[in-house]
């Protein structure tokens, strides 16, 4: 591993976000250093949750004034008028689903981002929580087998050396070397209440971003859900549709400015714990473990000393005279007396142990693995995590500015919708072009108030009003009917025209003009409609 150390830099958007005016709810100037347990500072965020709500009140009473003026300025609406309306209504419809599948793309990038940089920092904490704990695990296990183990051993030594000064004396020292390790494991910091510290930060921190990340999710897919059936109401011309879906507009856009309020007093806070985090941990561990232990792991720099450099060495020293001094007991004092032999043994094998915790000990109290997860954790709260809430913050305003958009076009497209539905009303159901009455027309053959458009006699009534029709003519002669050159003036094209409750004899077919192809039904109907018109109209149409 380099020797060199990795500075910690904080991204230029956290110095913009510090730079953020810090106006308590007094209005008046706080202190811009990262203190979430001051009243002050605590309330300079809550402002800047305040901007936001003012700001939805703002962009609910333009909505308001705008949707007043719409009600109130109803306008004629004329042919050439409409079609721009509509227009407009269309490309605001686009302009808004447009804005919201971008707003949704950024909020989903954010959203992981932030997802990202929060999973970096309990990974970060876990880990270190996991290098206190083998620490704080070694010294313990050491202690204990230096006061149990070591005191045990020495006891019975002491009872069977008893008759050689020498011996009792060399053990005496070993105790006091014993005891020497167990002072300088004494003097190191108590990691347990660090490590308790950690691991519940982490914990709550993973449980407050999982219920973060996953209420994102939900409002993306809710905004997503909303334009899309939105569209579809418009593109249907459902008013329930639309209605429903301005109705969920509006809470999409109060969620919208609420988020937006909590993402920005969230990075504002985040930024400036970023700015110097140092000063905050120092602020934070003092009481717990010294300055100096602090500063070592903090900045990790090769000029500094090592604050656990003189307790490891006097340890190291202790355990090296210990282990001398049983070689030479076991060298001299084991053929005079065989019975210390397995306590001498088991001295040595306690010893072997504790300098193997001495090894590892001091590769877990060395800064650069402590310090290597507090850089990680910084990356990933003040880069990743403090962007991620910037795209969030940027998804907020993009997705309140496309529902605005959304609520401003759709009372327009009702109020088209209703329009139309008003025009439709007001046809005339006597019309012959009206679709809904050939609809009726269709439906209903025995309608009877559905009259010809060519015909000249519709004063007269359906046909189903006139006489019943005379007794069957069988065969009467063709100049009984007319003339068809006379009539048509030999032009086949109106071979096709209707010509029946015109007054007007049924056609000749063109390609045999002189036969006789009429039924006595069709000849009956035709000589009751003539004499109907002859009694109604004298001899007004007599040619």
């Amino acid at each position: 591993m380099s020797l060199t150390r990795v500075d910690y830099i904080a991204p230029w958007w956290t110095y913009w976000l510090h730079n953020f005016p810090h106006i308590n709810l007094r209005f008046q100037p706080t202190d811009k250093s990262f203190q979430p347990e001051d009243e002050n500072y605590q309330q300079s965020l809550i402002f800047l949750g305040c901007v936001a709500a003012a700001g939805l009140g703002l962009n609910l009473l333009c909505l308001a004034i705008y949707l007043s003026c719409l009600c109130c300025c109803r306008k004629n609406e004329e042919e050439e008028t409409k079609k721009p309306n509509s227009c407009c209504v269309t490309w605001s419809a686009v302009a808004g689903g447009l804005i919201t599948c971008i707003s949704v793309g950024v909020g989903f990038y954010g959203n992981s981002e932030t997802n990202d940089g929060v999973y970096q920092l309990t990974y970060s904490l876990y880990n270190a929580n996991h290098t206190l704990g083998g620490v704080d695990s070694l010294v313990t296990g050491t202690m204990g087998s230096m006061r149990t183990g070591l005191h045990q051993h020495l006891a019975r030594l002491d009872e069977i050396f008893a008759t050689r000064g020498d011996y009792v004396q060399t053990l005496q020292f070993m105790q006091q070397m014993a005891d020497n390790v167990i002072k300088q494991l004494l003097g190191l910091p108590d990691w347990d209440v660090a490590k308790v510290d950690l691991a519940t930060i982490a914990d709550q921190t993973a449980n407050i971003e999982y219920y973060r990340w996953l209420t994102y999710l939900l409002l993306l897919i809710l905004d997503l859900i909303i334009c899309l059936i939105a569209c579809l109401g418009l593109a249907k011309q459902s008013r329930w549709l639309l209605t429903t879906m301005m109705v969920f507009g509006v809470l999409t856009l109060i969620l919208s400015w609420t988020s937006l309020g909590a993402d920005l007093a969230a990075a504002v806070g985040t930024s400036d714990f970023c700015v110097s985090p140092d000063k905050y941990i120092m602020g934070q561990t003092k009481g717990i473990i010294t300055a100096d232990i602090v500063h070592y792991y903090l900045y990790c720099n090769q000029t500094l000393s090592n604050p656990f450099q003189q307790p490891l060495t006097i340890f190291q020293r202790s355990l090296t005279t210990m282990q001398i001094q049983i070689q030479g007991l076991l060298q001299f004092a084991v053929p005079l007396f065989p019975t210390a032999e397995r306590d001498l043994l088991g001295i040595q094998n306690l010893l072997n142990t504790s300098e193997a915790s001495l090894h590892q000990l001091t590769a877990l109290l060395d800064c650069r693995g402590l310090n290597k997860d507090y850089l990680d954790a910084m990356v990933g709260v003040c880069y990743d995590g403090v962007e991620g809430v910037l795209y969030l913050c940027l998804f907020s305003i993009l997705a309140a500015c496309a529902f605005t958009v959304m609520l401003c076009a759709i009372p327009r497209a009702l109020r088209q919708i209703a329009s139309r539905e008003q025009d439709y009303d007001d046809i005339d159901e006597e019309d012959p072009f009206n679709p809904r009455a050939r609809r009726i027309g269709s439906q209903n053959p025995n309608h009877t108030n559905l009259h010809s458009f060519c015909s000249y006699s519709s004063s007269m009534g359906s046909q189903n009003s006139l006489h019943p029709p005379a007794p069957t003519v069988s065969n009467p002669p063709m100049s009984e009917y007319m003339n068809q050159p006379a009539l048509f003036g030999g032009n086949p094209r109106f071979e096709n025209v209707p010509l029946i409750g015109r007054g007007s004899p049924p056609p000749s077919i063109y390609s045999q003009p002189y036969r006789n192809p009429y039924s006595p039904t069709m000849r009956a109907t035709y000589l009751s409609m003539t004499e109907e018109q002859s009694r109604h109209f004298g001899s007004d149409f007599q040619a």
